[in-house]
């Protein structure tokens, strides 16, 4: 019998028609100042007028953002999977300096390995992640990811799209009434 294919749940919050997509690296600053506006954005325009997506844009001047995405994916796979992922991407967030380089070249991390990257996002989120990050097929959803920016133009993060078009206006310093005029208007 043939193994059912991998689920991993889609970073998704409400279900309303006006979609926000989110394209975010998850040790970018900046990205991560957009992340943490997410819930509150959900809140203020409810559930029921807006759609939240995580769109991951891993970048190579971040030296782990391969793993990290990975990471971010594979708890998409576990159990309350959306939700799982959310708590990974926080934990990274909040400890964002732990998973950077200095400069982007040097540093600490120079000695890491993807494995102690794992078991840091592990400790700092509370999930087990090792298994799911070694099951082959998320590869299909990571290239998903990126296939995803590359033919949306997306370079740099934070990008925001709204309704599938981007929005350069639109920038993580914004407050969150900001983004809701750019986003309704």
């Amino acid at each position: 019998m043939p193994a059912s294919p991998l689920y991993v749940a889609p970073l998704e919050w409400g279900h309303g028609p006006k979609v926000f997509e989110a394209f975010l690296e998850p040790t970018c600053p900046f990205s991560m100042r957009a992340f943490n506006k997410l819930p509150e954005l959900l809140a203020h325009a409810g559930e029921e007028q807006i759609t939240i997506k995580i769109r991951l844009q891993s970048q190579p001047w971040h030296m782990f953002s391969g793993v990290i995405v990975r990471c971010i994916l594979a708890a998409a796979t576990l159990k309350d999977g959306r939700e799982a992922a959310r708590t990974v991407m926080a934990a990274v967030g909040a400890h964002r300096e732990e998973f950077e380089f200095t400069d982007h070249c040097a540093g600490p991390n120079m000695d890491a390995t993807p494995n102690d990257i794992i078991k840091r996002i592990e400790q700092y989120s509370g999930l087990e992640l090792a298994a799911a990050f070694a099951v082959p097929e998320l590869q299909k959803a990571i290239k998903w990811q990126c296939r995803y920016s590359r033919q949306n133009g997306i370079h740099v993060s934070p990008t925001f799209m709204v309704d599938g078009l981007i929005d350069s206006a639109i920038s993580s310093g914004d407050t969150v009434e900001a983004w809701m005029g750019r986003i309704f208007s």
